[in-house]
């Protein structure tokens, strides 16, 4: 009779969690942009219906944010106490 080493996993066998885990392969998941296949890992980054390559984030170029002029600052000002008006005259209005 032919004795084999045990292997890494029934070594730990005490620990059952960890068995289950290592006997328990990853979901196989189909790219939702690509639609290849690939294996779902617990510390993949991005998102789940996404494969590696697909869910790499995308260069995000430098948008310089300008700065508004004393005329459309005032023309939002009035547009905002409008809006505000609006809805506080929606809202509190009594129903005659």
């Amino acid at each position: 009779m032919e004795t084999r080493a045990p292997s890494p996993v029934h070594l730990l066998a005490g620990r059952t969690n960890f068995r289950l885990w290592a006997d328990m392969a990853f979901p196989i998941k189909v790219c939702a942009v690509c639609s290849e296949e690939f294996e779902l890992k617990p510390d993949k980054p991005g998102f789940a219906n996404r494969c590696p390559a697909c869910s790499e984030p995308e260069q995000v170029e430098a948008v310089t944010k300008t700065g508004i002029d004393a005329d459309e600052r005032k023309t939002l000002k009035e547009a905002n106490e409008a809006r505000r008006r609006a809805m506080r005259d929606l809202l509190y209005r009594k129903d005659s």
